[in-house]
Parts: C-alpha cells; sequence; structure tokens
C-alpha cells in the first residue's frame, strides 16, 4: 500500500523504533511521537491514514488521544488501532465504546499487526488487489467511487463521470505517468475514437474543480497524480 501514512505514538522507543523499522519495510509512510500531545500535533500536521496508539501512556493516556482526534473534524474518520498490554472483555469493549476500530495486545507479533492494519484500511478506504477499489484517500482528497463523489476536507465535488474516472485512474498510480493513450484506452475504450485532446480538456476541468496542485503534466508523455 504505498503512500499510506501510519502514526505511531507510543512511549516506548523500542516499540517505535520496531515497528518504524518494520512498517517502513513494507512501503508505509511512518511518524512517531513519544506522547499523546506531540500525537495529536503531528495527526494534525500529516493527517496520517491510521493510527496506532498505545493506551497507557503518563500525563495523557491513549483514550483521552483517541478522544481528541475523534473531535477534530479532519481526523474523526480517521481509523486507530490501540495497542494494549491488557486482553479481557472488558477492556476489548472499552476500547471498542471509546474510538478504536481494532486493538493488538502486546508484547506486538509485527505479522499480526500488519494484517490487522491492511485489513482495517481496505474497510476504511477501499484498498484491494483488484481494480475494484470503492475509494481513495490521498492527500486531503477521498475520491469515493460509490458515490462518484471527491471529499477535500469538508467540501464535496461531483464530477462527471469521465472527469471522475480520470482522477481516480491517476489516483490509483500516485508518482506514475499514464500516457494520454493509456488513459483514452481504459476510459473511454478502444472501440470509442476520441483524440488526445480530449484527456488534456477532463485534465483542465478537473484542475479547475478541485485545484490544480494534485496532477503534474509531463510534456508529450501525459500525466501524473502527485505522490
Amino acid at each position: 500500500m504505498p503512500n499510506t501514512r501510519i502514526l505511531v505514538v507510543d512511549d516506548e522507543h523500542d516499540i517505535l523504533e520496531l515497528l518504524e523499522y518494520n512498517l517502513k519495510k513494507l512501503g508505509f509512510e511512518v511518524f512517531m511521537a513519544d506522547n499523546g500531545a506531540d500525537g495529536i500535533k503531528l495527526a494534525r500536521e500529516h493527517k496520517p491514514d491510521l493510527i496506532l496508539l498505545d493506551i497507557m501512556m503518563p500525563k495523557m493516556d491513549g483514550h483521552e488521544v483517541c478522544a481528541r482526534i475523534k473531535e477534530d473534524s479532519a481526523l474523526k474518520n480517521t481509523p486507530v488501532i490501540f495497542l494494549t498490554a491488557r486482553e479481557d472483555e472488558k477492556t476489548e469493549i472499552r476500547n471498542l465504546d471509546e474510538g478504536a476500530d481494532d486493538f493488538l495486545t502486546k508484547p506486538i507479533s509485527i505479522s499480526k499487526l500488519i494484517s490487522r492494519i491492511k485489513a482495517v484500511l481496505r474497510r476504511f478506504q477501499g484498498y484491494s488487489d483488484d481494480e475494484n477499489k470503492l475509494s481513495i484517500r490521498i492527500h486531503d482528497l477521498n475520491i469515493d467511487r460509490e458515490r462518484y463523489v471527491v471529499m477535500k476536507g469538508e467540501k464535496e465535488y461531483r464530477l462527471p463521470r469521465k472527469e471522475f474516472e480520470v482522477l481516480f485512474k491517476l489516483a490509483e498510480h500516485p508518482g506514475i505517468v499514464l500516457k494520454r493513450e493509456v488513459l483514452l484506452n481504459e476510459i473511454w475504450g478502444s472501440n470509442v475514437f476520441v483524440v488526445d485532446r480530449t484527456v488534456d480538456v477532463h485534465i483542465r476541468k478537473i484542475r479547475d474543480k478541485i485545484g490544480s496542485e494534485y496532477i503534474e503534466t509531463v510534456k508529450g508523455v501525459g500525466y501524473r497524480f502527485r505522490k
């Protein structure tokens, strides 16, 4: 899952180092904080796709950090996985009631953690290994294929179908240049006669609506969604 941002908040530095190493090795972008206040600050700054949050921390525990994150309109839909030293039914119920989307008991099994992370991301962002993705969250955009809606913060954009499909196709492959002919064939089909200029017009309209900062022009080749 390239370009996926994960924030890890834990007061144990050896756990931070362990998770940073293993998550980066898998291609995740990782941010770390060793206390709740810094965790909230980093969450607001980087808008992570998922937060791994220790519960037992001094000064501000994980429950309070989670509550503050869920109160923030820009972060309230960010999935949270609690890291907890306790494993019992009451703790499980409390964790889920207080906003956790999953939890994992310490000592941490890296393989189990990665599996849980991927499961939560699939649930929240529509990640999958096939072409039937339901949505993509990238930068400050949530591109929802079920409703053909693009959310930028609290603002909603309803793009015409072809414009939406162009945006979705580019966002599926951030950092990769897609040639005009590739976009034409995959979105309009090889049996429909349209010219390269059609793609250029659709890109211009997308930029006019959601902003010009997301899609780069690669002269003489095509377009690329910024990483």
